[in-house]
């Protein structure tokens, strides 16, 4: 069964556009289109597509306002649309923030070398997006369908691997009216491996920005490493990225720039279109930003920062690969793993696109799977603030 999909935009010229992409793809089928969010919220609720691709700026309902709307009665995988300027960019966070999964810009010759590049990636992303729907939808499922959820389900470790997961759900009041509730397993409990770090790094693409606002708010002013960020971004949009990430943390937040000192408590995010290099020596290690050829299908690119930290910080790395399609992390986290330094991987379920973390799963570099709800604890943990 193809993939439903909602455009939504306000210029016709563009839903015939991305409709005509979209259709192009035997897998996905266009259901419908509106011209404004308040049209988007009332066709999300009457067609239930699997996705919904969304622009910003519209009449009536603006696109922020319509994620807003469709998170709360019909929660659904949602690509927006944004223009790669600084106004965008702040837009486009917002966006995140309210439930929107992804974004791509306007102008897809911003995203690709050519036409059909952007049309690949663009299938690609709806098509990743849609394998959220059922997992989005199931938190808004009638209170008597099911019964009352009381964490995360309890998952059987892999061989040879560490599952660090919350506590099974307990379904019994539902299946058996009458019957005596069975009594919630406790949370799993983390324990310090006893390592000492001397850097924290996490690499993340599609879903990350959410996913690091998660984890970094919850760390103190006193962390005592300095964590470098690797996030697929536009280069208009890593700025405005890191202001946000400040203002929100308790930690110090910027977009890194070439000959940055790297200091206790401060995350230096990678700026987009470039590359994040580690140079030196532990204690005084610094930033170098280079442009990285034309080769590289990331910039920034999560293995060129992670393989430039191990060779600077050998087993003290303390790193996590995070939601994002493809394996960019893969070949970093091996070079870290390799100089006996830690790495972990999101879990799937708590992924919007479980590409990276898998990669690296898959090819037995992480030690542990991590629900995103638990990371940041899991971190403090590991590092004795907790």
């Amino acid at each position: 069964m193809a993939v439903k999909v909602l455009v939504v935009d306000d210029s016709s010229f563009f839903r015939r556009r991305v409709s005509e992409i979209i259709n192009s793809d035997p897998r996905l089928e266009v259901i419908g289109s509106a011209v404004n969010g308040k049209e988007a919220v009332e066709l999300t609720n009457k067609l239930q597509p699997d996705v919904i691709t969304m622009d910003i700026e519209m009449p009536v309902m603006d696109g922020i306002t319509a994620v807003r709307e469709i998170m709360k009665s019909a929660p659904t995988p949602i690509l927006m649309f944004s223009s790669l300027t600084h106004e965008g960019a702040k837009a486009t966070l917002d966006a995140l923030d309210a439930g929107a999964l992804d974004f791509l810009p306007k102008k897809f010759e911003d995203i690709a070398r050519n036409r059909d590049e952007a049309v690949g990636l663009l299938q690609k992303r709806v098509g990743e997006l849609a394998r959220k729907r059922v997992f989005m939808r199931r938190s808004v499922r009638p209170a008597a369908a099911t019964a009352p959820a009381t964490g995360r389900e309890l998952k059987k470790p892999a061989l040879g691997r560490t599952a660090a997961t919350a506590s099974q759900t307990t379904a019994a009041t539902a299946a058996r009216p009458g019957a005596r509730p069975v009594a919630a397993k406790p949370m799993a409990r983390f324990k310090s491996s006893g390592k000492k770090y001397q850097l924290m790094a996490i690499g993340t693409s599609t879903g990350g920005p959410v996913a690091l606002q998660k984890i970094l708010t919850k760390l103190p002013a006193n962390f005592p490493y300095p964590i470098v960020l690797v996030q697929h971004m536009p280069a208009t949009f890593t700025a405005a990225f890191a202001a946000r990430l400040n203002n929100l943390c308790k930690i110090g937040v910027k977009e890194a720039e070439d000959g940055d000192t790297l200091k206790p408590g401060m995350a230096y995010l990678a700026p987009g279109g470039q590359q994040m290099m580690l140079d030196g020596r532990p204690g005084s290690a610094r930033v170098r930003i280079i442009d990285g050829g034309e080769r590289m299908n990331y910039k920034p690119c999560v293995d060129v920062t992670f393989g430039s930290a191990a060779k600077i910080y050998h087993d003290k790395v303390l790193s996590m690969v995070l939601t994002g399609m493809g394996a960019d992390g893969r070949e970093g986290a091996r070079m870290l793993k390799s100089s006996g330094s830690t790495i972990w991987a999101q879990d799937e379920e708590s992924c919007v696109v479980y590409g990276m973390p898998q990669a690296v799963a898959k090819a037995g570099i992480s030690s542990e799977d991590l629900p995103l709800d638990r990371i940041a604890e899991r971190i403090l943990v590991e590092i004795g603030l907790s």
